[in-house]
């Protein structure tokens, strides 16, 4: 390869990389923020991950969506930093933010901001499996076959796991004293 060419293909991936960094580098750090529960660590992730990609964006087979590439990394890169030496000897705070329009202090937006905070608490408290599929569904609005391929498991185990974390998310509610 030429140089020229050599710079054509450096400057399409600087291109692309910093594509999918606008498009997913929110929920990308949205979701590494429900594993590691801290905003510093998870925007490190997301930075690592970036830079995995730019130096493999060459041997992309596009076997999967960039989307689905992209998240793989990232959990890859939480389940690496949970397993850490780090992350054992340091107690991490749960900490899950809320956005809200600003100006909008109504009583019923209040116990809506209270009940998220609720349900975003008690989605933390869930084991790391059903916790990733419910992200994923909910927040992330994967499809079941999008998170089978994510996570490399059966559409059939995805299910499973969405019906158990629903499951023991309404026994946690109703505990809370929700009303359905």
């Amino acid at each position: 390869m030429g140089i020229s060419e050599e710079l054509d293909s450096a400057h399409h991936r600087r291109q692309l990389l910093e594509k999918l960094m606008d498009q997913y580098g929110e929920s990308l750090t949205r979701l590494a923020m429900t594993y590691v529960k801290d905003q510093y660590i998870a925007e490190d992730i997301i930075q690592e991950t970036f830079l995995k990609v730019y130096k493999n964006l060459d041997r992309f087979e596009g076997r999967s969506s960039y989307q689905t590439y992209l998240y793989r990394i990232v959990m890859n890169g939480c389940y690496d930093y949970l397993r850490s030496w780090h992350h054992r000897k340091v107690q991490i705070t749960e900490k899950f933010t809320l956005t809200h329009e600003e100006g909008n202090t109504s009583e019923k937006h209040l116990l809506d901001k209270d009940k998220n905070l609720e349900l975003a608490q008690n989605v933390l408290k869930l084991s790391i499996k059903l916790r990733e599929v419910i992200i994923l569904f909910y927040y992330q609005d994967f499809t079941v076959d999008e998170i089978a391929k994510t996570l490399d498991i059966s559409q059939n185990t995805v299910k499973t796991r969405l019906f158990r974390a629903r499951k023991k998310l309404e026994n946690q509610l109703k505990e809370g004293g929700w009303e359905w």
